[in-house]
């Protein structure tokens, strides 16, 4: 399997497209409605980053030299604003409200989602994704349906929207006066002013004991123990902040990134931070600096989004 369909499958992974019908719009754009308070609120408590030099990337033998994580390398990053947390299912629904957006979910007619979330109805008609058959591509799964038919994101509106493709990610930023982080600013943000620390509280994964991300915990992927407190994802302002005052940035949900994915290059995107489905049997990269890539119009169950800014 590839490193990148481990971790979130994408579009070409889906040979059929259940559920999709005719021409498939992409690259929506919202209509900007100006002192939209929606807007407003979306992008007014961003953290304050200073900027400064840091060392970027790793060495570690548990990483994955593959996927671009090393070598080290000083790093410089101008003063930017990045908001403690991803976007929630509340402020995305606000976004949609203002703008009618419709997702690249939506219009495709499916995602992508982990098997064991699925009702068995669901499971049985959603095709199983190549080398990772704990995939499913699910007709009707999207923001509002994260499982597919019959669920809802209702009882999750702290939690990271989920189903959004980079492209969607960039249509909320045009409504909300922000932008997606570059990988320089997020990974000097989420290690929260530590060194070369393998994550953003330290080198330990449980120091003391306590779970401080949202991770696979168990056999994956046939069985989770829910050790951490949550089976898929957490609220947005789980566990303990790091030194900056960001939560979450590890585990949890993937997060898109401005930049192409290097140094491969092509048209695929960054993403960052790992997410609820990782496991060190198979995808340790809930690493501060672990990294992987998707196609700017894919989706699935563990991506999300964070905003930034330039400074204020």
């Amino acid at each position: 399997m590839s490193p990148k369909s481990c971790c979130t499958p994408g579009r070409e992974h889906a040979h059929a497209e259940p559920g999709a019908a005719g021409a498939v719009l992409l690259g929506l754009s919202p209509t900007v409605r100006r002192g939209d308070p929606a807007a407003r609120r979306a992008a007014r408590d961003l953290v304050d980053i200073a900027g400064g030099r840091f060392l970027m990337g790793t060495d570690d033998p548990d990483g994955f030299p593959e996927d671009g994580e090393g070598p080290v390398r000083e790093a410089e990053v101008a003063g930017f604003r990045i908001a403690p947390t991803t976007v929630t299912n509340a402020q995305f629904a606000s976004f949609v409200k203002a703008t009618g957006h419709v997702t690249e979910a939506e219009s495709f007619g499916f995602s992508f989602v982990f098997a064991g979330f699925l009702a068995e109805a669901v499971a049985a008609v959603s095709p199983a994704v190549a080398g990772t058959p704990w995939w499913r591509a699910v007709s009707g799964a999207s923001w509002r349906s994260p499982e597919g038919p019959g669920s809802s994101f209702a009882d999750r509106q702290n939690h990271p929207v989920v189903h959004v493709s980079w492209n969607d990610a960039r249509a909320y930023c045009a409504w909300s006066g922000t932008r997606l982080p570059t990988e320089t600013e997020w990974e000097y943000a989420a290690r929260g002013g530590l060194e070369q620390a393998r994550y953003p509280w330290g080198d330990e994964l449980r120091p003391g004991g306590r779970f401080l991300c949202n991770i696979w915990n168990g056999d994956f992927p046939v069985h989770n123990t829910r050790a951490d407190g949550y089976a898929g994802t957490a609220p947005a302002k789980s566990f303990r902040p790091n030194g900056h005052g960001l939560y979450n940035t590890v585990g949890n949900v993937w997060e898109w990134c401005a930049d192409r994915f290097r140094p491969q290059g092509g048209e695929e995107r960054a993403m960052r931070g790992g997410s609820h489905m990782c496991h060190d049997s198979y995808c340790n990269r809930y690493r501060v600096a672990a990294r992987t890539r998707n196609t700017p119009d894919s989706s699935a169950g563990n991506i999300g989004f964070r905003v930034a800014a330039d400074p204020s």
